[in-house]
């Protein structure tokens, strides 16, 4: 893996952004070189999810920032956006209903859920949490030992996720991610 193809993954929590989600995408664009968003707000209803999406995708397109939609396969359907991430087991019911999408993301915790989602079709994964975080109080990180392993445990990408910062990005890089996200980071 070159330098350059280490991805950056903006992850919104909109309990946590400064401003209005699309204003704080807009932002988050101007100060940093995000590669993708997943709009993960997983505590909206279908519906709220749907009305915030259309907002979201609209400053996702302004920002040349592709968007995937998060858990809500209807939705994402419905908006026509092929992208979507889901839990190991929401792709385990959804599994037949997604044939529709190009990129399936799915969050993983070990690299015996890794390989499952690979041979469920995911497209890329999201490994976690790999260090202490506040979104995660009070459990310890599972590490870069963890991170390594998903990685060489399948042939697609895996982002690291959890606790991720500028003073460790570098070992996040070195366990073999293609990259990391980040929530707290962008949304404050």
């Amino acid at each position: 893996m070159t330098m350059c193809s280490y991805k950056r993954i903006a992850v919104t929590a909109s309990k946590l952004a400064q401003l209005p989600l699309p204003e704080q995408i807009r932002k988050v664009a101007k100060l940093h070189k995000i590669d993708m968003l997943i709009l993960r707000e997983k505590e909206l209803t279908e519906e709220k999810y749907e009305a915030l999406a259309l907002e979201v995708l609209e400053a996702c397109k302004e920002e040349g920032i592709p968007c995937v939609l998060h858990s809500f396969v209807q939705v994402a359907e419905k908006l026509g956006v092929k992208k979507i991430h889901l839990p190991l087991e929401r792709l385990k019911k959804e599994q037949k209903n997604l044939s529709f999408f190009d990129t399936i993301g799915v969050s993983v915790h070990s690299s015996e859920e890794a390989k499952e989602a690979y041979h469920l079709g995911a497209t890329y994964l999201t490994a976690g949490h790999v260090f202490e975080t506040d979104c995660k109080k009070g459990l310890p990180g599972r590490g870069l030992g963890f991170l390594q392993e998903v990685c060489q445990a399948v042939p697609i990408p895996v982002y690291g996720i959890g606790g991720i910062d500028d003073d460790n990005t570098e070992q996040v890089k070195k366990a073999g991610a293609a990259g990391e996200c980040r929530m707290s980071y962008y949304m404050e």
